[in-house]
């Protein structure tokens, strides 16, 4: 009889605390987290987005989350480089076009790179190699500034990498600074 009184006691002091607000705190320091985050990148609005849609507020979940997200938009976006160079009737938008893939070729690599470094632990690594990816992306972006210009959806593409790449290195920060 006691532990059905215990039970029933526990049970009702677990109901007092979810609607006294204890389910609705974790919900905040999902939010806090993601503002945190987000406040430092240079798309706080594509990041919340982002964020929101990971299912974890772990920082190395995260990580990872936005790491495989990144790479499967750099993996695209080498894909429609390659498939507009062989169809470019312009020389020069053939040679970017071609430069581009490359380019998002070695950032493939330095994805992958930077999800080997996040699981030995090593967060300045994984910063390093976002960066890096965001240097190559910037540099396809770069070669289309003059003429003739890109018609593709290939800028757009290197815009949404560059701010998933500005979320991992918020995101390495923040990790390098708990390790």
């Amino acid at each position: 009889m006691a532990s059905s009184s215990f039970l029933a006691v526990f049970r009702i002091v677990l109901l007092v605390m979810f609607f006294n607000g204890m389910a609705p705190m974790h919900a905040a320091s999902q939010d806090d987290i993601v503002s945190t985050i987000c406040k430092k990148t240079r798309n706080p609005s594509f990041c919340f987005n982002v964020l929101k849609s990971a299912g974890t507020t772990d920082l190395k979940g995260l990580a990872t989350f936005t790491l495989n997200l990144a790479h499967d938009k750099v993996a695209q976006t080498r894909a429609l480089a390659l498939s507009l160079a062989s169809k470019a009737t312009d020389p020069k938008l053939k040679e970017r076009y071609a430069t581009c893939a490359e380019q998002y070729d070695d950032a493939d690599d330095d994805i992958e790179d930077g999800k080997n470094d996040l699981g030995e632990g090593d967060y300045n690594g994984v910063n390093i190699k976002a960066s890096a990816a965001m240097t190559e992306v910037g540099d396809c972006l770069d070669s289309f500034t003059q003429p003739p210009k890109d018609p593709s959806a290939l800028s757009s593409n290197g815009k949404t990498v560059e701010d998933i790449c500005s979320i991992i290195l918020v995101i390495a920060n923040l990790l390098l600074g708990r390790a």
